[in-house]
């Protein structure tokens, strides 16, 4: 009797964190996980990330965004030119082409909330607001994680705040 209680309670944890991992979905976009990182007093951007994956059959874009914690919602990307690692806005949106999954993460894609209006804190959430070409608006709950986190695919020498 003690295996089966013992079964049914792992089969609960396991249930309820699948639950709780933050999965969207937004015509034939899946989006999943968005996170963050904590900010530094005085930080006045974060970075943002998630994965999605276009599983239609035409491409979709990334073209915008906004968020209540933030002034400004940018796509950026993260390049090295020259051996000096150079941030700039996507111009024209993030594509994601049919079948494509893009993974936005430290050090490469990313979102950016630029003007904070408070500084994040781990363990906190935050709510933003999505805007697909195609798929429209989709509203996701980005989960803010400690300020090293996910930095295995960090540049080396990157140590920007919020980044």
């Amino acid at each position: 009797m003690r295996h089966i209680a013992f079964f049914l309670s792992v089969g609960f944890c396991l249930a309820v964190s699948a639950a709780s991992a933050a999965d969207y979905k937004a015509g034939s976009l899946d989006i999943s996980d968005p996170w963050s990182r904590a900010t530094p007093k005085g930080a006045s951007v974060a970075a943002g990330y998630m994965t999605i994956k276009n599983s239609g059959s035409s491409p979709d874009r990334l073209v915008e965004g906004s968020s209540d914690i933030a002034a400004k919602f940018e796509v950026h990307e993260m390049k090295m030119e020259n051996g000096i690692a150079k941030m700039r806005p996507v111009k024209g949106g993030l594509e994601i082409k049919p079948g494509e999954t893009v993974e936005l993460k430290p050090g490469s894609l990313h979102v950016m909330f630029v003007g904070l209006k408070k500084p994040l804190s781990a363990g906190e959430h935050f709510k933003a607001t999505l805007m697909f070409e195609k798929a429209g608006p989709v509203s996701v709950d980005y989960d803010v994680r400690a300020m090293g986190a996910g930095s295995g695919g960090s540049m080396p020498g990157m140590n920007m705040p919020g980044h």
